[in-house]
């Protein structure tokens, strides 16, 4: 049985429904604020654009203030690609930037006032059965995998025979992000003795996860084989990397889709904990 998806493959790009959702909303606000600001002749699009920046930055910098010390330098701290932003940073930080544009231009009040009713409106329309679907118990699924030793397993069994939470990675040889992120996923096996941690390569054979594995000079357990991509259809994870967050009930309590760094890694063992 397949599952609704969470997540889109663009190309390359893999976007979380919750990510287009905020994609739509702001597409929305966008042209109620382009109808109304035409009848009173002002624009608001830089202005809502602007917003959408200071809310990124608002984030971003809260998030790295929380994880400040799993990160190496400026270029990490720089590096977005890792998912890392704390909402309550962008909602703060976008909130005070309308508020003071609102005082600031009053010609704009009208238009600009419409067009984040219009916006949060529509988040809140269709975020509300993501929040839903989100917090109902989802188990592990029960897809049958492989071993590079070719034994037949799944994650099921593997749960119940090691009792504690787990994280399920899948990856590919061919996805940069995937491949990046395995050094962080190594050190953290390492250092997370209470963790699971399980690599579920996707669509691949048994050669090539095993040349990769030795080039790389990766040392990781459990690495798994689905030939036929079914964990990701099982899961709704249409896009790479996607990380898997299970309690030791194994219920799945978070998701983190795309590239990870030590300190999204770290907000998801959080989450488990």
């Amino acid at each position: 049985m397949h599952a609704l998806n969470q997540s889109v493959a663009v190309g390359p790009l893999g976007l979380s429904i919750g990510q287009l959702l905020i994609v739509l909303a702001f597409g929305v606000a966008l042209m109620a604020g382009a109808l109304i600001g035409r009848r009173h002749r002002v624009p608001v699009a830089d202005t809502l654009f602007s917003l959408l920046l200071v809310a990124l930055v608002g984030a971003r910098l809260l998030f790295v203030a929380r994880y400040w010390g799993s990160y190496d330098g400026l270029l990490s701290l720089l590096d977005i690609r890792d998912g890392g932003f704390d909402p309550l940073g962008g909602v703060v930080a976008g909130l005070g930037y309308a508020a003071w544009r609102l005082w600031k231009a009053p010609r704009q009040r009208t238009a600009l006032s419409g067009a984040l009713l219009a916006g949060a409106f529509t988040w809140g329309l269709t975020a509300g059965p993501l929040l839903l679907l989100e917090s109902q118990s989802r188990p592990l699924p029960d897809t049958p995998l492989a071993t590079l030793e070719g034994d037949s397993t799944d994650l099921p069994a593997l749960a119940e025979r090691e009792a504690r939470p787990m994280v399920v990675n899948l990856w590919a040889t061919w996805c940069p992000p995937c491949r990046r992120e395995m050094p962080v996923f190594e050190q953290a096996q390492r250092e997370e003795q209470d963790i699971t941690f399980v690599f579920v390569n996707q669509g691949e054979d048994v050669a090539l996860v095993n040349r990769f594995l030795d080039h790389e000079s990766l040392s990781l357990e459990n690495v798994l084989l689905d030939a036929r991509n079914a964990l990701g259809d099982a899961t709704g994870a249409m896009a790479m990397p996607t990380t898997l967050y299970y309690d030791a009930e194994g219920r799945l309590v978070d998701t983190h889709f795309g590239e990870l760094s030590r300190a999204t890694l770290q907000r998801g063992l959080e989450r488990l904990r």
